[in-house]
């Protein structure tokens, strides 16, 4: 066979695959303008309620931010999907379950100083929950990447994926013991009293025992906890990569890790650190999660990670803005499926929405290219 002979066959071939796709496109498009005629239809029927769906799925989304931004760095940099990163965040729930029910850590400012003000005592009771919790899942998680990771640096990407579907069940299981965390659902104790205001010509408390008015919208002093937490972190977590040595250092190490061995960089401590800071950022995750939803079990993290990966996907993996765009709109996607389709359709969405990604977009919505190296 010829160069031109193959060359035609390449193009027919070629040709008949993108016939082929049109079903599974025809499907999709029409998944789509269902999903856009529900959205609309219930936009038109009730606003308010409407906005009050859109709230909600900002909390929902800024805890998927948190967790999403861990796979993207790990992914970013040693090119693996770290199916054990769901499961870390379980840990942070967890522990600031403990450190707030059995050492009540939270009332650590109010013991030392008593006159301290109740404000000012349950936030840095609180914050100081949270640093615990993100230490801890710094340290498992460089634990993991050192005995089960970093050995398969060089083997196939499959044996190190493997791995982490194995540390995955580990973590799960270990934590069903009863010893450890219990297979039971746990009531989550929260740090601080839960206060509900109400937007209806201004913003007002809700008092206890008052009826929501009619065609207002809610929300608590949770949502407001998350979103400050979250993008104070997401800063947080953008200078360092962008202005600190280390930082650079990551960021060269996932362009090129020959390279960046040979300009004096310690490839395998600023993969230790990546892991760190992913596996920091998913346990503060745990705890604001466990703090919106009170209940806590031992596979709680399988979903919310899953779910998380896929906005890492959808924003384009190893970018941090579209990790955090991609969870925004994952939030969003699942609590409208859940509040005007049906309740097992927020599962379905998310899925369909890593479907028509991989099909009609790879990279992502910030995804770059893959760039030969010279």
């Amino acid at each position: 066979m010829n160069a031109t002979t193959t060359s035609a066959h390449r193009q027919l071939t070629g040709q008949w695959l993108v016939r082929g796709r049109w079903p599974g496109r025809l499907f999709l498009g029409l998944v789509l303008a269902v999903i856009v005629w529900k959205l609309v239809e219930s936009l038109l029927a009730g606003p308010m309620v409407f906005v009050q769906q859109l709230i909600n799925g900002v909390q929902l989304g800024m805890v998927y931010a948190l967790i999403a931004l861990g796979y993207t760095m790990v992914y970013g940099i040693v090119r693996l999907i770290n199916f054990a990163h769901g499961d870390v965040f379980m840990v942070g729930a967890f522990v600031s379950y403990y450190a707030i029910s059995g050492f009540r850590l939270h009332e650590w400012p109010s013991r030392v100083f008593p006159g301290m003000a109740d404000g000012a005592s349950i936030a840095i009771g609180t914050v100081t929950v949270m640093i615990l919790s993100m230490i801890v899942c710094a340290v498992l998680a460089v634990v993991i990447e050192r005995t089960a990771y970093k050995p398969l640096r060089d083997a196939p990407r499959i044996s190190a994926l493997i791995t982490a579907i194995g540390v995955s069940f580990f973590l799960e299981y270990f934590g069903a013991l009863d010893f450890v965390f219990t297979p039971s659902f746990i009531t989550y104790e929260r740090p601080f009293p839960v206060q509900t205001y109400y937007i209806q010509d201004g913003i007002h408390l809700l008092q206890a025992g008052q009826t929501r008015p009619a065609g207002s919208i809610t929300f608590s002093n949770i949502l407001v906890i998350i979103v400050i937490v979250s993008l104070i972190l997401l800063f947080l977590l953008s200078t360092f990569v962008q202005r600190t040595k280390t930082g650079k250092a990551m960021r060269a190490v996932a362009f090129d890790k020959p390279t960046a061995r040979l300009m004096g960089i310690d490839v395998s401590r600023t993969i230790s650190v990546t892991f760190a800071l992913g596996a920091a950022l998913a346990g503060a995750g745990g705890m604001l999660y466990a703090i919106a939803f009170p209940s806590i079990v031992f596979w709680m993290g399988i979903i919310p990670g899953l779910k998380a990966f896929i906005a890492a996907v959808l924003g384009g993996i190893g970018s941090l803005p579209g990790a955090f765009l991609g969870a925004l709109i994952m939030g969003q996607a699942e609590t409208l499926a859940g509040a005007y389709i049906s309740s097992p359709m927020r599962d379905a969405i998310a899925f369909t929405l890593l479907i028509i990604v991989l099909l009609y977009r790879p990279r992502g919505l910030f995804g770059e290219p893959e760039r030969e190296k010279a």
